[in-house]
């Protein structure tokens, strides 16, 4: 009998906007068959197949036209499956990069006509000059016989902390424009919460920004005219963005964020708007369990589309478009990292409201992203808290 999954869903359009709709919210977690190791789900049943093993934190994922799949290591290396293969040698001329906690080596993004130009984009933590603060950068380069050349640094982000948490680094290009999100560094959410870093846009604190390829910024961004903010900035108000899709039919820019102690969140991200972080929200306080928030919502301040409690520990996120797994088509997919609450999260949309929900993989794989292979197939990078080496998995269907 499938179990039902133990976190809460909160559609807060949907309750104001549409009050019947809750109806048709549908809460199920595949069941896993013991004897075929199937995984049976709402409209499809699939399989886990091993594509790589032996990887050190892979963060991010992405293919190229000639087949490779691109693979980042936290710890500061760019990877290659090639042929099915781990490639044993990194790709070389990456630059220096601050790790240790959260930060490191984290987004890779090619450019849309990669095939032409061979550029690629990668996000990922800078130190300061003398080591003791760092920040999040984006610099990009030509990758030619597997080595990054010509690279120059497009955008860096004003958020510079001794802290090495929440950098966001997430990249995702919409037509010609790049989106990259910042984290909010893990500024304590206390005192003045109106005064808190995510709610200054004089700083890329907790926002998500917009640029032209070539780290220009559009004439037409929410702030360009504003005389304080910083003209990078598309959204503000955010924790820790870990993940960034766009619709590739309607342009919807969509980014999940880590809450605090729950309150993860989906979000429909649109020009200028304030989400909120930390006035308002849905988590509390890690220690003391205490609300963090003023409220729940506020006037101005954007509510999030979905959000979880407990916290999944929200990672990569995914915009569906294959023909593998028809019935997913156009759905959303969210990854989760939390302990005793990871899982792969799908999303059915009816134009930008959530309709039906489903838990994949429930407790299974603490996931680190998701993307879709140039067959079809839904891949995951599988993360571990320790030291552990992990691999990546992809979804099939199952006979």
């Amino acid at each position: 009998m499938p179990h039902k999954g133990s976190d809460r869903i909160f559609n807060v359009f949907l309750r104001k906007r549409w009050p019947w709709i809750g109806l048709a919210l549908v809460f199920s977690v595949p069941v896993l068959s013991q004897e075929s190791d199937i995984f049976e789900s709402q409209h499809h049943n699939f399989k886990l197949v091993s594509v790589a093993t032996g990887l050190s934190h892979p963060w991010s994922m992405a293919f190229l036209d000639n087949g490779d799949l691109l693979v980042t290591e936290r710890p500061g290396r760019l990877r290659i499956i090639r042929d099915g293969s781990l490639l044993a040698e990194p790709v070389g001329g990456l630059p220096e990069v601050r790790i240790g906690g959260q930060g490191g080596l984290q987004e890779v993004l090619p450019h849309p006509n990669f095939t032409s130009n061979h550029l690629l984009y990668l996000s990922y933590a800078k130190a300061s000059n003398d080591g003791s603060e760092g920040t999040t950068v984006v610099v990009r380069g030509r990758l030619e016989n597997d080595r990054l050349e010509d690279i120059e640094e497009i955008f860096e982000a004003s958020a510079w902390a001794e802290g090495r948490g929440h950098h966001g680094a997430k990249l995702a290009f919409g037509g010609e424009y790049l989106f990259i999100a910042v984290g909010d560094r893990q500024s304590p959410p206390r005192g003045d919460l109106e005064s808190h870093p995510a709610q200054d846009f004089s700083s890329h604190f907790g926002t998500i920004n917009r640029l032209h390829d070539d780290g220009r910024v559009p004439a037409d961004n929410p702030f360009v005219e504003h005389p304080v903010a910083l003209p990078e900035i598309w959204s503000y108000g955010h924790r820790n963005p870990q993940g960034l899709a766009i619709n590739p039919e309607t342009g919807d820019v969509w980014a999940t964020e880590h809450g605090p102690q729950g309150g993860d969140e989906l979000n429909l991200i649109l020009p200028g708007r304030n989400y909120g972080w930390p006035v308002i929200g849905y988590g509390v306080n890690y220690r003391t369990g205490l609300s963090i928030h003023k409220s729940t919502e506020r006037s101005g301040m954007e509510q999030p589309v979905v959000h979880w409690v407990p916290s999944i520990g929200a990672s990569g996120l995914m915009m569906y478009d294959g023909d593998v797994f028809p019935m997913w088509k156009g759905n959303i997919f969210a990854g989760g990292l939390a302990a005793t609450h990871r899982r792969l999260s799908r999303l059915s949309l009816d134009d930008t409201r959530v309709m039906t929900r489903e838990a994949l993989l429930l407790g299974r794989l603490r996931i680190r992203d998701i993307r879709q292979g140039p067959e079809g197939y839904i891949y995951l990078a599988v993360d571990d808290r320790g030291s552990e080496l992990t691999e990546i998995v992809r979804m099939e269907p199952a006979e």
